[in-house]
């Protein structure tokens, strides 16, 4: 069977079965549409919450970029988990606890200020705004490659495909969509994995695989990977530091409290019947998650060997006449020169893949000094022995250009991997860019319909009229969504920063300080999330234009790019925390004390034990 017809078939009964379930679990009151009934069971939710957290980013770009970053790629690995493990120990079961629907009405509640609660509101509707847009991209990257679509097109199905099961299904449709979406995600990710290291390394096991020797060789596969890519001038793949020390640190902890503070995963912890149920399906997302995580550092690792192996022979990978990928060991055990005329594939006897991919724009090819062949290497390398090997070559700069986003999606056709496991990868991307939309979607309708309609403007809201709100609220949110997938306001990675930021800087500090001072006032808390947002914004501007317009960047103003001790605006989250729990406490010394009956609630909160199910007001 063709590719073209796997892909339709893997893709198409995966949307059935979202759609399927989600007519099957359909929402039909405010309980089920926020938190699914409060009845999730924690395994359950645990798989939800993974696929509910392992977006478009983590499946299709976190690999990309430890693929190029090597050893500073691991800032996301972990800054992602780590983050779920202070959700597990410090937030969780105390939010739990509270037994409310959203974060927001928790920052309300405990802060005694409606204020402080529309504020929460303002910066979870721009962190999950923001965050969505990279869903969406990815949607239509993965629609446009695998299915013969536009990116346009691409998005408008999965804009539909989202309306179905999340807009009539809720919580409830969108928690058991997200578990059937995992177990593609994962299926996607490992098999392909699977089928890589074994050719590689003959292990198996990926994780095991990439401490190896390659195939036939007493070579370790991360020793010949360090080689080559040394050789081609870039930076070493074991060793390579995101920035300096004090950025790969910041970079890190802004990852893991945004990760804690991203209000579409904290809710999922509402959905389960008892406080030790949500710490429990916080181990099980753990347990979950970790197996995309760990697998992760290998897919990179082997897909760079494997891209790099297909346009220069002198590597050492090689397609097998029986099919997939073999190693040449003679010439892995040869470290042959990679700038020889000889080790670069010609343009013409480009696979397969290298064409489809050259279609998306994503992969580019430039025969810059007009030899007709693929020369691949770090033109901007301050290694000597590289400029001379290029120069003495004939060459005149790198000629191909290579997206970091394609790197998972493309693996398997780099690897010539049967056609079904290419379409499984295809039906993966598109589960865990869907499944993270749906839970952000689902946040930002529960923020407008719960916390603002009802939280502030009509408080008497009937139940009925509060679930029509929450629908409409959900199918705007897809239309805005959309449109900004469309017309991104700058690249995902801009975007994702400052969603991290956002939740970073303002929703991680009031929460913990919520829930561990007695001291914080609502005034503290709501300078607090003013300050932490403003200072975040404004170095993430500084770099990135203000709302990502190319041209409005003012790096002048602020003394130049990464100005703050080397710290990039993707780490800037953590500065952006400490200025929230500074001003906090600042402000809160110097206003009225807490009432006795919030520090009350607060101490009723830290003992988590005899929580109901979770309730609206």
């Amino acid at each position: 069977m063709s590719l073209q017809l796997w892909t339709y078939l893997v893709v198409g009964l995966t949307f059935a079965t979202y759609i399927g379930i989600a007519v099957w679990s359909r929402a039909g009151s405010t309980s089920d549409f926020y938190v699914a009934g409060g009845g999730v069971h924690p395994v359950t939710n645990g798989m939800a919450t993974a696929a509910d957290w392992m977006s478009a980013a983590s499946f299709i770009s976190m690999a990309g970029l430890i693929s190029n970053m090597g050893y500073g790629g691991a800032v996301f690995l972990m800054g992602w988990t780590g983050g779920y493990v202070l959700l597990a120990c410090l937030l969780a079961p105390y939010l739990r606890k509270f037994g409310k629907f959203t974060v927001p009405e928790f920052i309300g509640d405990r802060y005694y200020s409606k204020t402080a609660r529309n504020v929460g509101v303002i910066c979870l509707l721009v962190a999950s705004i923001t965050y969505i847009i990279g869903q969406m991209t990815g949607v239509g990257v993965t629609f446009s490659r695998f299915l013969g679509v536009s990116s346009d097109m691409g998005i408008y199905i999965g804009m539909a495909i989202v309306f179905a099961y999340a807009v009539f299904g809720g919580m409830k449709g969108i928690t058991y969509t997200q578990v059937a979406q995992y177990v593609v995600l994962i299926l996607a990710y490992l098999v392909p994995a699977f089928f890589i290291s074994l050719a590689l390394t003959g292990n198996v096991i990926p994780q095991l695989g990439l401490g190896s020797d390659l195939k036939g060789t007493d070579v370790a596969l991360l020793a010949k990977l360090d080689q080559v890519v040394r050789d081609l001038g870039f930076a070493e793949y074991t060793t390579a530091v995101a920035g300096n020390k004090l950025n790969m640190f910041f970079y890190t902890v802004s990852l893991m409290i945004g990760t804690a503070g991203l209000p579409h995963v904290i809710v999922r912890f509402f959905t389960v019947p008892k406080v030790s149920d949500a710490r429990s399906s916080a181990g099980w997302a753990l347990v979950f998650i970790a197996l995309l995580y760990t697998t992760a550092p290998a897919v990179g690792g082997m897909a760079r060997l494997n891209l790099i192996g297909t346009v220069n022979t002198a590597v050492g990978v090689e397609p097998d006449p029986a099919g997939g990928i073999r190693v040449n060991a003679e010439r892995v055990k040869a470290n042959a020169d990679l700038f020889a005329a000889e080790a670069a594939l010609p343009y013409e006897q480009r696979p397969d893949w290298f064409k489809r991919w050259e279609k998306t724009g994503l992969l580019k090819f430039e025969d810059k000094n007009g030899d007709g062949r693929i020369q691949f290497y770090n033109d901007k390398s301050a290694n000597p022995d590289v400029k001379a090997k290029a120069e003495a070559a004939g060459l005149k700069g790198n000629e191909l250009t290579v997206n970091a986003d394609i790197i998972v999606l493309a693996n398997p056709e780099i690897a010539l991997l049967p056609n079904w496991v290419i379409a499984l990868v295809a039906a993966g991307g598109l589960a865990a860019a869907l499944s993270t939309a749906a839970g952000l979607l689902l946040a930002i309708s529960s923020a407008i319909s719960h916390d603002l309609i009802k939280g502030a403007i009509n408080p008497n809201i009937s139940e009925k009229n509060e679930l029509l709100a929450g629908k409409i609220a959900m199918a705007g949110a897809i239309v805005v969504a959309g449109y900004l997938g469309l017309n991104p306001p700058g690249f995902a990675a801009g975007t994702v920063a400052l969603a991290f930021g956002i939740a970073a800087s303002t929703i991680f500090p009031a929460l913990m300080m919520g829930i561990f001072s007695k001291k914080v006032t609502g005034s503290g808390a709501v300078a607090g999330m003013l300050a932490g947002l403003f200072v975040t914004l404004f170095y993430v501007f500084a770099h990135k234009g203000i709302f990502f317009v190319k041209g409005t960047e003012y790096l002048d103003l602020i003394g130049g790019a990464n100005s703050f001790f080397g710290v990039t605006p993707e780490a800037f989250g953590t500065v952006g925390a400490i200025v929230n729990f500074v001003v906090a406490f600042a402000v809160s010394a110097v206003s009225k004390p807490v009432p006795a009956d919030i520090q009350e609630l607060v101490e009723s909160v830290r003992v988590p034990k005899g929580a109901g199910s979770a309730v609206a007001h």
